[in-house]
């Protein structure tokens, strides 16, 4: 009997007998023809656009690529990039020789003048790194010199006799036949009007204010040049007002008192007291930032005073209030007022109508008085003098960027009297560079002073024969608790010191003024004057032997509650005719240390403004001078590299 097979099972056979299993099956899915991919381009892509068909049709507008997607499916290079060079990146054979030829490369090329070499040929690429000052250009420097070239004598400015005849007797201590400096050359005839004499203007007796912006190197005599064009002012002032109360006595006399014949033997009450019309109210103002300035600057008005007959007033914190209230509100009155700008707005306080006559004001030293701590109160006392205002005169060494917005803004009309040396250290001063982390001061920046200390004061004994000339040197500092703790520490190797700052006990004028020439140099109160047999054993001291005097390291010395046990142990050598002070940029601004001829940085200033202030309390008035720079570990020795080069040129640092 035969099996029934199922359809199912014999339609499967048969089709498995149809397609043979290597061929491959076809679902119905797949029957269908692919489709291309979404992100396949279009073969129009490479076809450019499709030319005009008629000559007439306008040309079709091209698409915009202001978009996120304007440079997609683009084959061609568009003319902006197409000498733009792919930079393929450095493989790591290539950066580990890159530093290896980076020096002899940039060398080769600031050779050859390349695109390195010029970049390599600015000398100030460092101190514009970290520029804090004005540029001035060169051109207007060329039209300076010019000018400054037609004048060579006091007696070509239009000043009183009295005041020309003051300034060789008393201004530059008897000298003759001295010529004005540059900054003289130009601020005398602006202060004095004589620009507009030449114009037929006449000198003004009112009117609007004034503006003067004075800029020149240090030591070049800024205080002398504008001191005569306002003591000339205060004394053609009183002739006129002399002139016009003579005018009015004459139109409107007085009637003459009847003589009483009842009281022949009685005795007339004595006039009573009245004080001058000037008491409390000045007519110049002079600001300056320190009162060791007030006192400089006070000797020469003093000085002045003796043969021009005005009066003045020296107020600073170095008075007490008594002294000070005695001369403001003397009853002689009072003409000329210099003083500190916080000392006078707190007599202001108590009495604003002490600015209400000033038709002078001189701002000294105008880089200090209007930064960050004094602008509010300068600004201040200058917005209270202003109704009265004649001329107002700043003046300053350097003119920082801060300085020079701040004039921009508050003072457009001013008028800028620049020298051409401005922001340049002048060429007779040389400045040295030592290294302390070289043999033998592994570091020890305290020994490397004191070496450079002896080494010039054997210089100065040798030079002098053994006589009693004096060196005087200044050390500079950053910070001020470093005074007195170098001071120490030079007083234990044998060196005269001194520390001056404004948390010093001892800041008095006698320490300052065997550093300015002003009085006789005090004598030494912390070391004995060296005996003749003590000359002999200076003449020759190694570093070894220094560093082996007392203490090998500089480190701080401990606390200590008396004055007594801070004191230094004794030496066994000690340095004669020599005086070292140490102090920071308080003695830096203004103050005419003549007398000094060397200058130590002892740290490498912040700014070229404080290298120049530094480096310009030497070659004074035309003198010769020698900076010395201590350089060590985290120093910026690419900034005292260009400070010396620029010096060495006679270039700005700007």
């Amino acid at each position: 009997m035969l099996r029934s097979l199922c359809p199912f099972c014999e339609a499967r056979a048969f089709a498995k007998v149809l397609n043979p299993s290597w061929q491959h099956s076809r679902t119905a899915a797949t029957l269908q023809k692919r489709k291309p991919s979404r992100m396949t381009l279009s073969p129009n892509v490479r076809r450019g656009p499709p030319p005009a068909a008629i000559q007439g049709e306008p040309k079709p507008k091209p698409k915009s690529r202001n978009s996120p997607f304007g440079g997609m499916n683009m084959t061609t290079i568009p003319r902006e990039l197409e000498n733009v060079s792919i930079r393929k990146p450095a493989s790591r054979t290539e950066r580990r020789r890159a530093p290896r030829f980076a020096k002899n490369s940039t060398t080769s090329q600031s050779r050859r003048g390349g695109k390195d070499g010029r970049d390599r040929q600015d000398p100030m690429h460092a101190l514009k790194m970290q520029r804090a000052l004005t540029n001035i250009s060169y051109e207007k420097r060329s039209r300076v010199k010019q000018t400054i070239m037609e004048r060579d004598s006091f007696d070509e400015f239009d000043l009183l006799p009295i005041v020309k005849e003051s300034i060789a007797s008393q201004a530059l201590g008897g000298m003759v036949g001295v010529s004005p400096t540059p900054i003289q050359r130009l601020a005398l005839p602006a202060l004095l009007g004589m620009e507009d004499k030449k114009k037929g203007r006449g000198r003004k007796q009112g009117g609007e204010m004034q503006q003067f912006l004075l800029a020149a190197e240090t030591g070049s005599g800024k205080t002398l040049a504008y001191l005569l064009p306002v003591i000339d002012a205060i004394k053609r002032s009183e002739a006129f007002e002399a002139r016009a109360a003579t005018r009015e006595d004459k139109q409107n006399p007085a009637p003459a008192a009847k003589p009483n014949n009842t009281q022949l033997f009685t005795v007339a009450p004595p006039a009573p007291d009245s004080p001058d019309p000037s008491t409390a109210r000045p007519r110049t103002l002079i600001l300056v930032p320190t009162s060791e300035l007030v006192s400089q600057i006070g000797n020469l008005v003093k000085s002045l005073s003796h043969t021009i007959k005005f009066r003045s007033a020296l107020l600073s914190a170095a008075y007490t209030g008594r002294v000070i209230r005695s001369r403001l509100f003397s009853t002689g009155g009072i003409d000329i007022v210099i003083t500190t700008p916080h000392l006078l707005h707190s007599v202001t306080e108590s009495d604003p109508n002490v600015l209400s006559h000033v038709t002078h004001l001189v701002v000294d030293e105008a880089d200090s008085l209007l930064d960050r701590s004094f602008s509010p109160i300068t600004s201040g006392i200058i917005d209270r003098c202003a109704p009265s205002l004649r001329q107002l005169i700043f003046c300053s060494a350097t003119i920082p960027r801060s300085l020079d917005s701040y004039m921009q803004k508050r003072y457009p009309a001013i008028r800028r009297l620049v020298t051409p040396n401005l922001h340049a250290v002048p060429r007779r001063v040389q400045l040295s560079v030592v290294d302390i982390e070289k043999v033998p001061y592994q570091g020890n920046r305290g020994l490397a002073c004191a070496q450079v200390v002896w080494e010039i004061g054997k210089e100065g004994n040798e030079e002098a024969g053994g006589g009693s000339r004096e060196k005087k040197i200044v050390v500079f500092v950053n910070e001020r608790e470093k005074t007195d703790e170098l001071a120490r520490y030079l007083q234990g190797k044998g060196i005269d010191a001194h520390a001056l700052s404004r948390d010093s006990q001892d800041r008095t004028e006698d320490i300052l003024a065997g550093f300015t020439g002003l009085l006789p140099s005090p004598s030494s109160t912390l070391l004995p004057k060296p005996t003749p047999s003590a000359s002999s054993t200076a003449t020759a001291i190694s570093p070894a032997d220094l560093a082996h005097t007392t203490t090998t390291t500089f480190t701080p010395p401990r606390p200590s509650t008396s004055r007594s046990s801070s004191s230094p142990p004794p030496s066994p050598r000690a340095l004669p005719n020599t005086k070292v002070l140490i102090t920071t940029d308080l003695l830096s601004r203004g103050i005419d240390t003549l007398p000094v001829k060397h200058v130590i940085l002892y740290d490498v200033p912040h700014t070229s403004i404080d290298f120049i202030h530094r480096l310009g309390r030497v070659g004074r008035m035309g003198r010769r001078g020698r900076g010395v720079v201590l350089v060590g570990k985290g120093d910026r020795r690419d900034v005292v590299r260009e400070v010396r080069e620029g010096m060495f040129k006679g270039m700005a640092l700007i």
